[in-house]
This record gives structure tokens, sequence and C-alpha cells, in this order.
């Protein structure tokens, strides 16, 4: 027969019962304006509603993104002509409907905000189509997970970036990755993804976009400080990453952002 003392009670007791609240003295840095500029011309549309949406960033625990509005938005092509962004029912959120993409075109993205300019400019890159899909059952190692393929031609005769972005219908926020073709010049290249929790029936939604070296290399950063490869959400990041938009007034106060276009492709499947 076992005995216990009841001094073993007690003191099992206290571990148990003894809790602390530790607040978290956080520096609050000055906030810093974000740009979020991304220009898809979707397939088999003509590409004149986009869409700009402006914030700040706030605290680290804060659980709402302040919007900014009273900014003047606007985006000029090579011929200087001239595409304005207004605010349009959503704070923070400027749209143009006349917008005119075109292949190759440059184009140049101006922000004025609180006295201040910020500007960048990028091609309008093209995007390959997607050709075709494949689907395994049987993947991974212990052969329970559904292992999706979707299939595109590289663009031929020159060195080409891809960003993809892949909606789950199991998960809240968006998968995103990018590819180089350093290895598949002229080739036929593929967007892979991998999953235990796919069901027949369920539809997975995958985008594609051409876009720069520099967006390419700005997105890995990012993704690895805040994707599998980061140490968690209180990990120092390495470094701030900054996108292509400069602060013409102050250089020193940069925002936050990156100004893209690219044609924009998409396909939906169904799980086989």
């Amino acid at each position: 027969m076992k005995t216990y003392t009841p001094f073993l009670f007690v003191l099992l007791f206290s571990f148990l019962s003894c809790e602390k609240v530790i607040d978290v003295d956080l520096d609050t840095a000055t906030p810093r304006l974000v740009i979020e500029a991304s220009i898809n011309w979707f397939a088999e549309t003509s590409g004149n509603e986009q869409k700009i949406k402006l914030s700040t960033t706030t605290d680290y625990f804060s659980n709402q993104i302040p919007p900014v509005s009273g900014a003047t938005v606007f985006i000029t092509n090579s011929s200087n002509q001239t595409f304005t962004f207004t605010e349009d029912g959503t704070a923070g959120t400027y749209k143009c409907y006349n917008f005119i993409p075109v292949v190759d075109e440059n184009y140049t993205l101006t922000v004025i905000h609180q006295g201040e300019t910020y500007t960048a400019t990028e091609k309008l890159l093209n995007t390959p189509i997607i050709t075709r899909v494949e689907q395994v059952n049987d993947a991974g190692i212990l052969g329970n997970e559904k292992e999706i393929k979707f299939f595109f031609d590289d663009l031929e005769n020159e060195t080409n970036h891809y960003f993809l972005r892949i909606d789950d219908p199991y998960k809240v926020i968006p998968e995103y990755g990018v590819l180089e073709d350093r290895f598949f010049e002229n080739n036929e290249m593929f967007g892979l993804y991998i999953s235990e929790d796919l069901k027949t029936g369920d539809i997975l939604k995958f985008r594609l976009n051409g876009v720069t070296l520099n967006y390419y290399n700005y997105m890995n950063i990012l993704l690895a400080q805040t994707g599998t490869t980061s140490a968690g959400p209180f990990s120092t990041p390495t470094s701030t990453v900054r996108g292509n938009i400069v602060n013409q007034t102050n250089f020193d106060n940069f925002a936050l952002g990156y100004f893209r276009l690219s044609k924009t492709e998409t396909k939906e499947y169904t799980i086989q």
C-alpha cells in the first residue's frame, strides 16, 4: 500500500496553482506608411479595375491595422498618362476604374501623404498560362498526403522569376512561394503543393505571377522571416524588409511594401 505525506501534496498544489501575469514592455516605434500596390491583370479581363491599400505599422499586440485616408495616389505610364486612385467605400483602399495594363510597359507609382512623396517604377511583366494539373494521392512518408502539381511553360529566351499563391480551403492564410527558372529555362515548370487535409471535392486555387528579380529577392527574404524558416512569432527579424518604394521628400522615412505589376494566371482544381 502506497502512502503520501501531506507536505508533498501541499508542495504539488503550490506549483500547480501559482500563476503570475507578466506584462511585456515593448518599445513602440514611430508608425511607418505601408503601401500594398500589387497590380494584377487577371487573364480574360481588361484589367481596368485596380486597387492600392495604404496603412501604417502599429503595436505588436494590436489587432487592428490603421488605414491611411486622405492620401493622393496615382500611377503614370511612359506616355505620361495618369491613372488616379481614389478612396471608394473602405478607408485606406484606393481604387481606379480606367487603368490600362500593357505587357512590358513601365509604370510609376506616386503616393503623397502628409506632405511627403513616395514613388516607385516597375515594368508590367508577362505570365505563362497554367497548362495542366496532376494529382498524387499517396504522397508523403506515410503515403497519406495528396500532392498537387500545377504545370506551366517557362517564358522563352529570358530569365524569369515567378510568384505563386495557393488558397487551401482549410487554411485562413494562403500559402506563398517564389520560383526561378535557373535550371528550367525554356522548359516546363510546376508549382507543388502537399496536404494531408484535402479531400475529394475540395477546391484548391492556384495563382501565378511573373515578377522581377528584385521582387523575387524581396519575397524570398520576407517569406524566410515570416514562414516556416523563421524562429517563431517572437523571433527577432534579421532585417527590415524594404521594397522598391522611395520617399523622395525624406529618404530616411521610407515606406514598407512593394509596387509590382504583372499578368495573373489562375487555376481552380477540384480534388479527385
